[in-house]
């Protein structure tokens, strides 16, 4: 049996809050299977936002352990994690987070710059934007886009990687519910052809019943997986 790309144990998060502490994660712990479709679902203040952070390495817990894709990944130092996320994490926004004077082309290449892939960057980043249905946007900066083009743009950019985990956070948010229907199809879509895990958080229970899985968090603390 394949190893899960996400396993997590007891996962804390505490801030300091002047001299009181404060638990965003009271120890969390899941399992996520390679190709597994899962939405994270809870109330405002609930967590959502810390564990999505932990989970795609942009930030670390004060305790407990994770494992992405077979790494350990609960201890490593910043510029370790910028690694690991840039390898094997993909992100899709709310905002879109697009650079306004760059084209969906140059939006699309950035983790492979950073990456350092120079030879075929041009030739994956085209395929990415040809398999969400932007083939012919190539070359149009986010300005001349509509709110679901940019949305697609940056979901090429979150698969140009081939990441192991796509997060998605409140996906559809800006968008009217017909684009966000669409929006999240294709993600389903691209979940069924290429096999990449995907993390959606939403508040939509109509986009998370589409998942595999609702994992509800309440208080810091998984409610039911």
């Amino acid at each position: 049996m394949a190893e899960p790309v996400i396993i997590a144990k007891e996962l804390t998060k505490v801030y300091k809050m002047g001299a009181q502490d404060v638990c965003a994660l009271c120890g969390v712990s899941l399992t996520i299977e390679r190709g597994e479709v899962v939405a994270i679902m809870g109330p405002s203040g609930s967590g959502k936002s810390t564990l999505m952070n932990i989970l795609g390495c942009l930030d670390l817990p004060t305790s407990g352990e994770y494992s992405l894709d077979g790494e350990e990944v609960s201890l490593l130092k910043d510029d370790q994690l910028a690694d690991i996320r840039n390898r094997k994490v993909g992100f899709v926004f709310q905002s879109f987070n697009l650079l306004n004077r760059t084209t969906a082309l140059g939006n699309v290449e950035l983790p492979l710059r950073y990456a350092g892939i120079i030879s075929g960057r041009r030739s994956l980043a085209l395929e990415a934007l040809e398999a969400v249905g932007l083939k012919d946007r190539v070359m149009h900066r986010p300005a001349e886009l509509s709110g679901g083009q940019q949305q697609r743009v940056a979901i090429a950019r979150a698969l140009v990687n081939t990441p192991a985990i796509i997060m998605a956070d409140e996906p559809t948010g800006n968008l009217d519910s017909k684009v966000g229907k669409e929006i999240i199809a294709l993600l389903l879509e691209l979940n069924r052809q290429k096999g990449t895990t995907l993390i959606i958080i939403t508040h939509d229970s109509s986009v998370a019943a589409q998942t595999h899985r609702i994992i509800h968090l309440r208080d810091g603390l998984v409610e039911e997986v």
